[in-house]
């Protein structure tokens, strides 16, 4: 399996998971379904099933009956349980919008007091067709994103269905998101209402904490799956520049994806065999160790909701520098817990910074992690269930 869902425990949790429960009982929201492109289990899976997972699993533990419909996922049953809510598996990466949303429109999962939508680039159409309480999660808007994984007729058309259609389906209908910046491009770029976004940013396994020592050398490490968006080839140039200045430096990118045969292609043809490295997929034990040695974290992704692996890393203590976007915005405090960055060269001016000045990294490793404390899953648990709760109370009850 990819990620894992974070284990829980402690009087704090027990006081989160009964204000929950409390919270789904007034609004009468005792079985909930949700609608999602992938499953935690799917080889792909990446931060927004981590987060659909994770939440799922709270409001299970809280007494809800969770419910996720979601497409097949080599290797993995078409039903199953998880943490205490239930996975169907069922119809491919296309089929699942259609063949989930008449599963769910004929009640074949049974009956449910609430909906959630995972709109993850193409949506299910919801409001078409759901009665009763529902939201939809929308973590960022896709744009680009299309042309870079799409052939050109199936891209225009991805795009035409998240910036024209699918805005005047969803306008009446409340959308959560993981940051104010990312609302910020839902409002302007989509043209949503203020009024109908609500910001819920994501959790931090409790795990991810600082520990052991760092890396003897300056070590960058950056963790995503290895596809287009996440301009892994922008980062392999700017490390081959910082290690020109600095020879000492290592590099880390930690995922799987597509693009693996491309990248290692680069790595090599630039001689870097020796100290930049692609391990895959790694363990969240040897992920928390990476986060707990490295001196840098960083992400050059174009489109990201937040960028988990930079509060992951923050936790950890380790400083971030990630490009300048939505979602990257409010995961980092620009200038005090990392930094942000517009173009190649301010990328390799970052990394030599905080690969040289001792004062300055552990200036903003000792920031990171003091905000990075703020984030829990079970404010990201209710906050999400507040907005479906809100929904609920206008419904009749049954």
């Amino acid at each position: 399996m990819p990620y894992e869902i974070p284990a829980f425990s402690g009087p704090d949790h027990d006081r989160a998971i009964g204000k929950l429960g409390d919270l789904a009982a007034d609004a009468g929201l005792r079985r909930v379904s949700m609608l999602a492109w992938r499953d935690l289990d799917d080889p792909e899976a990446g931060g927004s099933e981590l987060h659909a997972s994770t939440v799922a699993a709270l409001w299970a533990e809280a007494g809800i009956e969770v419910t996720m419909r979601t497409s097949y996922a080599a290797g993995s049953p078409q039903i199953s349980w998880r943490d205490g809510y239930r996975v169907i598996r069922k119809a491919g990466r296309y089929l699942v919008f259609p063949r989930g949303a008449f599963s769910e429109m004929m009640g074949w999962h049974g009956a449910r007091d609430g909906l959630v939508e995972i709109w993850n680039g193409m949506p299910f159409f919801s409001p078409l067709w759901a009665e009763g309480p529902k939201v939809t999660w929308l973590h960022h808007v896709h744009a680009e994103m299309w042309e870079m994984t799409l052939p050109p007729r199936l891209a225009a058309f991805g795009n035409l269905v998240e910036s024209k259609l699918a805005p005047r389906v969803y306008r009446r209908t409340p959308i959560v998101t993981l940051s104010e910046s990312s609302k910020q491009e839902l409002v302007t770029e989509l043209g949503f209402k203020a009024s109908r976004v609500r910001v819920v940013s994501p959790g931090i396994d409790p795990r991810f904490t600082p520990g052991g020592q760092r890396a003897e050398r300056p070590l960058v490490v950056a963790v995503g799956r290895l596809v287009p968006v996440k301009r892994f080839e922008l980062l392999v140039e700017a490390l081959v520049e910082v290690k020109e200045r600095h020879p000492e430096l290592e590099a880390v990118i930690v995922g799987e994806g597509y693009c693996r045969d491309d990248l290692e292609a680069q790595v090599h043809a630039a001689r870097a065999d020796d100290w930049l490295t692609l391990p895959g997929r790694i363990s969240d034990e040897e992920l928390i160790d990476l986060y707990r040695r490295a001196w840098v974290l960083a992400s050059t992704s174009l489109r990201e909701g937040w960028g988990m692996t930079i509060t992951e890393a923050a936790a950890c203590a380790t400083p971030a520098v990630a490009t300048r976007i939505a979602g990257h915005s409010d995961a980092i405090d620009d200038g005090v817990t990392g930094e942000l960055v517009g173009s190649r060269d301010e990328l390799i001016g970052a990394l030599g910074r905080l690969v040289t000045e001792t004062d300055r990294r552990e200036r903003m490793g000792h920031a990171a992690r003091e905000r990075a404390a703020r984030f829990t899953w079970e404010a990201t648990a209710y906050g999400t269930l507040e907005v479906l709760a809100a929904a609920a109370r206008k419904h009749p009850r049954s």
